[in-house]
């Protein structure tokens, strides 16, 4: 997995050994992207408090801070260490944010306006955030970056805030960057089975029963891997095409019960999956564009989504993932719950 599968690296300036921070890079997605970086030669710093466990590479341009977004003192000193920052940690979604909201706007909110002066005040030229695409809320048609903001829970809530600290309090000399990701499916090293798709794959290979509720909601997803592109995509790009601009990220817009179906065909040589659908009072529904970051960066999301779902049933027909249906460490809530966190 490089830039170059997404057409950026030819036509845009390659920043070789320059210093990214990756605040939360012990994640979902901090595990495929940390190490992408180091490929393509970036000197990694990572700063998480692993709740979920360290699935990062050994690497001598790697290295590693186990520290609070919270504590300030720590933060600034790794923050002042960075040329490009990408901001990934949180309380990540409503569920998990639910469990504590105190904790939630604490960590996703609250941290980060000291957060963007410590980035003003510093030597960091980039600054990434990744925002959520459920900022928009329930929206008629096609949504673009143009379209308002109506969140609708307060995990949301607080992504569109901390958009709005960026926009205000950034500075003139930041070229800084809003990522709106889809909801990331498929297989990495600290893997999680708690959003649509690996949900789905998970009870297909572990029960052979999916069970949809409502099924009409569309949900924007994206495969990990393409995700991890348009990270690399941002950072290789010129300042003055990527400077404050918003993102979507995302590829095509299933339904609920279309991702069902597409998942019980990507299984079907490995065993039989039946469907069980159950009412829903679940409204959320996005049909999110990522036209601006295919124009502006010519980001096409390669893998699809049926790739992810067959990436992850081969870990778990390989026995990569243990228990995958009843591990906590696969599930956000109740790794925190276990931890006495929430």
């Amino acid at each position: 997995m490089t830039s170059k599968n997404v057409g950026i690296k030819e036509s845009f300036e390659m920043i070789n050994g320059e210093r990214v921070l990756v605040i939360g890079g012990g994640g979902y997605v901090g595990s495929r992207l940390v190490p992408a970086l180091l490929r393509e030669g970036f000197v990694v710093e990572v700063y998480d408090l692993f709740w979920y466990g360290k699935f990062l590479p050994d690497d001598p341009n790697l290295r590693i801070i186990q520290g609070d977004v919270r504590d300030e003192a720590l933060l600034r000193a790794s923050v002042g260490r960075a040329d490009s920052v990408i901001h990934l940690a949180c309380i990540s979604n409503d569920p998990s944010f639910e469990l504590d909201s105190a904790l939630g706007k604490s960590i996703n909110y609250d941290s980060f306006i000291p957060l963007v002066e410590m980035v003003r005040e510093s030597n960091v030229r980039r600054f990434v955030y990744a925002s959520s695409s459920s900022v928009y809320g329930v929206k008629e048609g096609v949504v673009d970056e143009s379209r308002s903001l109506e969140p609708l829970t307060d995990y949301s809530r607080f992504k569109m805030l901390c958009e709005q600290v960026l926009a205000e309090r950034a500075g003139p000399d930041i070229c800084w960057t809003v990522i709106r990701p889809a909801t990331v499916c498929g297989y990495a090293p600290r893997q999680r089975l708690d959003v649509i798709v690996n949900i789905f794959v998970a009870q297909a290979m572990s029960q052979g029963v999916l069970t949809v509720f409502g099924g009409e909601q569309l949900r924007p997803n994206i495969h990990i891997d393409d995700m991890v592109d348009a990270y690399l995509a941002v950072l290789f790009a010129p300042e003055d095409i990527v400077n404050r601009k918003t993102y979507n990220v995302g590829d095509l817009n299933h339904s609920v019960l279309t991702l069902a179906g597409m998942t019980k065909e990507v299984l079907a040589s490995v065993r039989e999956v039946e469907l069980k659908i159950q009412s829903s009072t679940d409204n959320r529904s996005y049909h999110v564009s990522s036209e601006r970051i295919k124009e502006d960066l010519s980001f096409i999301p390669r893998r699809g989504i049926e790739k992810a779902m067959r990436d992850l049933a081969t870990a778990i027909y390989c026995g990569a993932l243990i228990d995958p249906v009843n591990n906590p460490l696969y599930s956000n809530i109740k790794t925190l719950q276990e931890k006495g966190i929430c």
